[in-house]
């Protein structure tokens, strides 16, 4: 794995953060609606956060709210976790899934709440393609030494959440969808940026920022579509480790969907490989093993 001098790596994370705060004071960002960080979910993450988090804290946490309870419980009794009698309670879905995969179901259960998306045909999967993304990660970084699962599995579930809040709050965005889709002179977010003045990158960021995100995880976000950065060997970074990670996931999505490669893939694919080290017979093998855990999502 592509490792960098910290200095470099701060410098670059911490421009990422102050031109999110500048564009939130002065910029179109201020007119822009983040929906709050839900309170249940920086409880989690205060708990998440320590040295050794509190199993009961995070199970108060779960039983709080009886509809994420009935997710956890779905997903301890999924083909994927299921062995055994059913799990009936939380302590027992907790024990069958663990403490990293309880807290990214209640990561993702309590962002989708937040953060409503508008009835568009253009958004009808939007939160579970973001959760078989935030999977394909999690996937990923359990075979890449050094890449930290949870890093991997938020930067996932929020890669694209810019788009979900700005067809919330900007009017005329789904229209823009519409347009960035059909156009072939330019990309997607230069065709927002032509009609709002910023992009879902820049907004996604933002929400990160704001919902006090891993910065790593913040600047993924918004630089998820800066992609010449990975032909760039010296600047080297875990963020574009997320970002070279997040085009593998979304290939891999898209393959499973019966979808052909999108533009980002076809452009910047191979520089992925390359930043991860990955060659195409390890890419078919671990589309393969992913395959399972696609199906269930």
């Amino acid at each position: 794995m592509n490792q960098m001098p910290a200095a470099t790596e701060l410098d670059r994370t911490d421009s990422v953060l102050r031109e999110l705060d500048g564009a939130r004071r002065s910029g179109p960002l201020q007119h822009i609606v983040i929906p709050p960080c839900p309170e249940l979910l920086a409880r989690l993450q205060a708990v998440m956060a320590e040295r050794e988090p509190d199993l009961n804290e995070v199970a108060r946490i779960a039983t709080s709210d009886v509809a994420m309870s009935a997710a956890l419980l779905k997903q301890a009794n999924s083909p994927l976790f299921a062995a055994g009698q059913p799990s009936q309670t939380i302590g027992q879905a907790m024990n069958r899934l663990g403490l990293d995969e309880t807290a990214r179901i209640m990561t993702g259960f309590l962002a989708q709440r937040a953060i409503k998306v508008p009835n568009s045909p253009y958004l009808q999967r939007f939160w579970e393609r973001s959760a078989k993304r935030a999977a394909a990660m999690t996937f990923l970084a359990a075979r890449m030494p050094g890449v930290s699962a949870d890093l991997a599995h938020t930067y996932g579930l929020f890669c694209h959440v810019g788009i979900a809040v700005m067809a919330q709050s900007v009017k005329g965005y789904l229209g823009t969808m519409v347009e960035a889709g059909a156009r072939i002179d330019r990309s997607f977010v230069a065709t927002e940026n032509a009609n709002h003045r910023t992009d879902h990158a820049v907004v996604g960021g933002l929400v990160a920022r704001l919902w006090r995100l891993a910065p790593p995880v913040v600047a993924g976000v918004r630089l998820h579509h800066d992609l010449d950065t990975l032909k760039e060997r010296g600047s080297e970074s875990e963020v574009n480790t997320l970002i070279a990670m997040g085009l593998v996931a979304e290939f891999f999505m898209r393959r499973h969907e019966g979808l052909d490669a999108d533009i980002d893939w076809l452009r910047h694919g191979r520089h992925a490989l390359e930043w991860l080290h990955l060659d195409e017979g390890e890419l078919a093998a671990w589309e393969d093993e992913l395959r399972e855990t696609l199906d269930a999502l």
